[in-house]
C-alpha cells in the first residue's frame, strides 16, 4: 500500500512536493519568526483539481492540512505544528488570473495570485481594486481572503469580506464547493462564502475568487495634517467626510514617536514640517474625475480647519513623488519598529467615536504599570483601526521588555472590551490569540464557532490549533 506521501506525489508530481528538511524551512517559519513547525511535507498543488485530490488523500488518512499563501500572516495561522505530521498545502502555484470582466467589474482569480499583480491587471483594464497594504509584493489573496485583510482603503471600499462576490472552496472532504458567481444580488440562502472569509483555513481551503472592481481613479489629492490629540483628529475626520463625502479613500493617524522611528531607520525619509508635532493624519482622496478638483476640494477644508485652529499645520502633495513620501512616512513605521528592537504589538479595533478615550485611558493604565513605556500609536484611524504598539522605556533592553507581554496584554485587550472593541481587527487570531479569544469572546458565540467547524470539519484536519 501506498504510503500519504507517495499518494500525494502521484497527484501533484515531483514539481508539487517538497521534502527536503532545509526546503521545508521557509514554509514552516512564520513571517515574524515568532513559530517554527516541522511538517511532513510541504505540498504545492497547480490546480483545483490537484488541491481536491490532496485533501481527499488527507481525509482518508486524518492528516492535519495547513492552508498557506504568501506566508506573510502576522498571527501563526499559516505555520505548521512541530509534530512532524501535518500537511503545509501552499497554494502559490495556483496564480492564473481566469478572466477580468470589466463591464461586469469582476475579475476571477486564483488563490495564489500576488496582491500587486491583481492591482496591475485591474489597472491595465481600466480598473480598480482597491485591497492595498503593506505586504502586496508578497501576499496572495486567498490569505487575504482567508483572514479578512484590511489595509489602507477599507475607509471607502470596506474590508476583503466585502470585496468577494464568489468563491471556489475545496472542503474538508475533497469535494469542491463552486461558488464563482459574479452577481451582486443573490437572495437564495446562506451566504456561504462568508463562512471561508476570515475562517483562517480551518473550515475549507479556497482556491478561487471572484472579486469586485471599482472605476479606476483619475485624480489623487494626499496632505499630511499635524494635530495636538487623537481627539482632533477625529474631529478632522469628521469634517472631511462632511467635506468630501466618498472620495476620501484614506485616513491614517500616527504619533510623532512613529515618525521619529521612521526618519531614525529610513534616511530617504524627510519630516513633513520643519517643526515637530505630537500626532499626524495622512489623509487621501481620490475621485475618477481628472483635473484639481481633489486637491482644491482638500485644500480648502485644511484651510478652514486651521483658520479655525482645529490643526496645527498641514501639507497638501504638489506631486505624485511627494505624495509617495508622505505615504512611506506611514508605511515604514511597522518596519522602523523592527529594526528599533522586539515590542508588544496589538491590532485592534475601536468604534470611532470612542479611538480618542481609549487611547488615553490606556496610556494612563501602561504609564501607571510600567513606567517609561513607549507607545507607538498608528492605525487606519477612518475605519477605527489601531495598530497599539509597546515599546520598552529608554535604557530597559527590548527582549528583556517583552517579558511583560502577558501583563501588557491584559491591560489593553481588557480595555478594548471595555471600549466595546476588538483585539483582532485585521490581523486575525491564528495561534497567536487562539487562547486569548477565550476571555473575550461569549460561551454562545464560541460554541456556534465550535459547531460550524465540527460540521465542516467533522475529522478535524483544516488547520488545528487555530483560532479555536
Amino acid at each position: 500500500m501506498r504510503s500519504l506521501i507517495e499518494e500525494i506525489q502521484a497527484i501533484v508530481g515531483s514539481a508539487g512536493l517538497i521534502t527536503s528538511p532545509i526546503e521545508v524551512v521557509p514554509y514552516a517559519t512564520d513571517w515574524r519568526k515568532r513559530y517554527l513547525g516541522k511538517p511532513a511535507a510541504v505540498v504545492r498543488p497547480a490546480s483545483t483539481a490537484e488541491v481536491a485530490g490532496v485533501v481527499r488523500a488527507c481525509a482518508d488518512s486524518r492528516t492535519a492540512i495547513v492552508p498557506q499563501g504568501g506566508n506573510t500572516g502576522l498571527c501563526g495561522a499559516a505555520t505548521p505544528d512541530a509534530s512532524g505530521t501535518q500537511i503545509v498545502l501552499n497554494l502559490s502555484r495556483m496564480n492564473r488570473i481566469r478572466e477580468v470582466d470589466a463591464r461586469n467589474n469582476t475579475m476571477t482569480a486564483e488563490a495564489g495570485c500576488v496582491l500587486a499583480k491583481l492591482q496591475k491587471a485591474a489597472e491595465e483594464a481600466g480598473r480598480l481594486f482597491p485591497l492595498s497594504l503593506a505586504a502586496e509584493g508578497s501576499c496572495e489573496i486567498g490569505g487575504n481572503l482567508s483572514t479578512n485583510a484590511g489595509g489602507t482603503a477599507v475607509l471607502r471600499y470596506g474590508n476583503a469580506r466585502e470585496l468577494v462576490l464568489g468563491l471556489e472552496v475545496v472542503l474538508p472532504s475533497g469535494e469542491v464547493w463552486e461558488g464563482l458567481r459574479g452577481l451582486r444580488k443573490d437572495n437564495t440562502g446562506y451566504d456561504l462564502k462568508q463562512l471561508f472569509i476570515g475562517a483562517e483555513g480551518t473550515l475549507g481551503v479556497i482556491t478561487a475568487a471572484v472579486l469586485k472592481l471599482f472605476p479606476l481613479p483619475k485624480s489623487r489629492a494626499t496632505a499630511v495634517v499635524a494635530l495636538r490629540s487623537p481627539e482632533k483628529a477625529l474631529a478632522l475626520l469628521e469634517r472631511a467626510l462632511e467635506a468630501c463625502g466618498e472620495r476620501l479613500t484614506g485616513f491614517e493617524l500616527f504619533s510623532d514617536f512613529c515618525l521619529a522611528l521612521v526618519l531614525k531607520h529610513f534616511r530617504d525619509t524627510a519630516a513633513p514640517f520643519p517643526r515637530r508635532f505630537p500626532h499626524y493624519v495622512l489623509m487621501e482622496l481620490s475621485d475618477t474625475q481628472s483635473g484639481e478638483g481633489v486637491r482644491a476640494l482638500v485644500e480648502s477644508m485644511l484651510e478652514a480647519a486651521l483658520e479655525e485652529k482645529n490643526i496645527l499645520d498641514a501639507a497638501v502633495a504638489q506631486s505624485e513623488t511627494q505624495a509617495r513620501a508622505f505615504w512611506k512616512l506611514r508605511e515604514f513605521i511597522s518596519e522602523a519598529q523592527a529594526h528599533e528592537g522586539q515590542n508588544i504589538k496589538h491590532d485592534v479595533s475601536i468604534p470611532i467615536s470612542s479611538i480618542a478615550d481609549f487611547i488615553s485611558a490606556t496610556d494612563q493604565d501602561l504609564t501607571r504599570a510600567h513606567a517609561g513605556v513607549r507607545m507607538v500609536t498608528f492605525g487606519h484611524l477612518g475605519d477605527g483601526n489601531l495598530h497599539y504598539n509597546v515599546s520598552a522605556p529608554e535604557g530597559v533592553a527590548a527582549d528583556v521588555f517583552v517579558r511583560n507581554t502577558p501583563a501588557i496584554n491584559r491591560i489593553v485587550h481588557d480595555n478594548v472590551a471595555r471600549f466595546g472593541g476588538s483585539i483582532s481587527a485585521e490581523h486575525g487570531l491564528g495561534q497567536l490569540k487562539r487562547d486569548e479569544i477565550q476571555r473575550y469572546k461569549s460561551p454562545l458565540e464560541l460554541e456556534l464557532m465550535r459547531k460550524l467547524k465540527s460540521a465542516l470539519d467533522p475529522r478535524g484536519i483544516m488547520n488545528p490549533g487555530k483560532v479555536l
